[in-house]
C-alpha cells in the first residue's frame, strides 16, 4: 500500500463525517506506511520527546526527494506520523525545512482533536525530521 498524495488527503479527511470518521481515516493511514527496514527499531532512529515509542528513519534519493520510513507502537501516532510523511513526500530536505506543516495540521483541524501530549510528540516528530535533513543540504 501506499499513501495518498497531499490533496488526495484533504479531500478524504474533508468527507469524513465527524471525528470518529476521521480518527478511522488516520489509523488507516497508518497502516499504509511502507514496510519498514529491519533496522528501523533502532536506537538511532528513536524520537524522543514522544510517550509512545515512534522511530523514523530518513534517506534521500538521487534526485534529491527526501524518503522516509517510520512506525510507532501507537496506531494514532502512526497514523499522524503518516499524515506528515504525506505533507512531506516528494519534497527536497530544503523544501522540508521551510514547510510549515502546522498550517496543515490546522486546516485538518487536528490540533484542536489530539491530546497536548500528541501534540508535543508530534512537534518532536517534526524537530527531528527538520534537523535530520540538514545533512542532505
Amino acid at each position: 500500500m501506499t499513501l495518498p498524495e497531499k490533496e488526495q488527503l484533504i479531500l478524504n479527511f474533508n468527507r469524513c463525517a465527524n471525528w470518529e470518521e476521521k480518527y478511522l481515516y488516520i489509523i488507516e493511514l497508518g497502516n499504509k506506511i511502507p514496510v519498514v527496514s529491519s533496522n528501523l527499531h533502532h536506537s538511532d532512529h528513536i524520537i524522543y520527546g514522544c510517550q509512545s515509542q515512534v522511530w523514523i528513519k530518513i534517506t534521500q534519493n538521487i534526485d534529491g526527494t527526501v524518503m522516509f520510513e517510520g512506525d510507532s507502537d501507537s496506531t494514532i501516532v502512526k497514523g499522524l506520523i503518516a499524515i506528515i510523511f504525506i505533507f512531506y513526500q516528494k519534497l527536497s530536505a530544503s523544501d522540508i525545512i521551510i514547510l510549515d506543516i502546522g498550517y496543515w495540521f490546522n486546516k485538518l483541524s487536528l490540533r484542536q482533536h489530539i491530546t497536548p501530549t500528541r501534540s508535543q510528540g508530534i512537534e518532536a516528530v517534526i524537530r527531528f525530521i527538520r534537523n535530520s535533513v540538514k545533512k542532505f543540504i
